[in-house]
């Protein structure tokens, strides 16, 4: 089985065809994400051309869960099709969540810098989704009981669930790995959560650190980023036409221009490409 591997600051995936990754698909997913038995990484993202500038994505987290969308994913899987000559440099990502469309620019040694249009802000509670009863046309610091401690979270949808919780100074590891599987696994979200830990540094700039849903702490998020940037412009603290969201593996660009939709760059690099011998489930 070929398969290809890519990273977008060090938030890792395995790209694969769709039609030759074994059903079902979750469970492949978490053989291959495996980092001591397998390729390594957060997760699989498997892809069918749709057209001659589309292309369809799916996302399994490395524990075999439906990811839904990941902008890092969408960046990894646009530059490889480019590279590859499957996509043209402008071209459109198709995930559940609906088309992302890509504009790819190379940096040569593998390395790409992809501009993404991560489609509209979800903020009602209920298609985030939440549970807040009644239902409310946002959900900004709600208080939520974790750990032992309330957490205020505010949580926003960039087709999949994120809640943003703002601290000073900076989350350390050691507060992301107490609230972040709490959070994630929170009874307030139905479908679990991407967790991200935001530091306002200035009007232009956030530092943000992640507890992905179906996969733990990772070095970036690309939808992480963006929902960190939408809770922040939410909340008056940034600026709409351009924030640096400052991540463990590097920077990420996130714009939301009034009545627009959340546009995303950022750099990633293609690693190698290979053939799974083991016989997946």
């Amino acid at each position: 089985m070929k398969f290809a591997k890519a990273h977008g600051l060090g938030n890792d995936f395995i790209l694969v065809a769709e039609a030759v990754l074994p059903q079902p698909h979750g469970a492949s997913a978490r053989r291959l994400c495996d980092r001591h038995r397998g390729a390594g990484g957060d997760g699989v993202i498997t892809w069918r051309p749709l057209g001659a500038d589309q292309l369809g994505m799916r996302l399994w987290n490395a524990d075999g869960s439906d990811g839904g969308l990941s902008g890092n994913g969408v960046r990894c899987l646009a530059a490889w099709a480019f590279a590859s000559g499957l996509m043209p440099a402008q071209h459109v990502v198709l995930p559940p969540p609906g088309p992302r469309p890509v504009g790819i620019e190379p940096l040569g040694s593998g390395r790409f810098r992809v501009q993404t249009g991560l489609g509209p802000a979800i903020l009602a509670s209920r298609e985030i989704p939440t549970t807040l009863s009644p239902e409310a046309p946002w959900v900004m610091d709600h208080p939520l009981e974790a750990a032992g401690v309330t957490v205020r979270i505010t949580a926003t949808s960039l087709g999949n669930p994120h809640c943003a919780v703002f601290c000073e100074p900076p989350a350390d590891d050691a507060l992301i790995a107490r609230l972040g599987p709490v959070l994630e696994r929170h009874s307030f979200f139905p479908e679990r959560t991407n967790v991200e830990f935001v530091t306002v540094l200035s009007r232009r700039e956030i530092r943000v650190r992640f507890w992905e849903r179906g996969v733990g702490p990772t070095e970036a998020s690309g939808t992480g980023s963006a929902s960190a940037v939408v809770a922040a412009i939410l909340h008056d603290f940034v600026e709409r036409d351009g924030v640096k969201a400052v991540c463990d593996g590097g920077t990420l660009s996130v714009a939301w221009p009034e009545g627009s939709d959340v546009v995303q760059t950022g750099e990633v690099e293609l690693l190698y490409e290979g053939d799974w011998a083991p016989p997946l489930p």
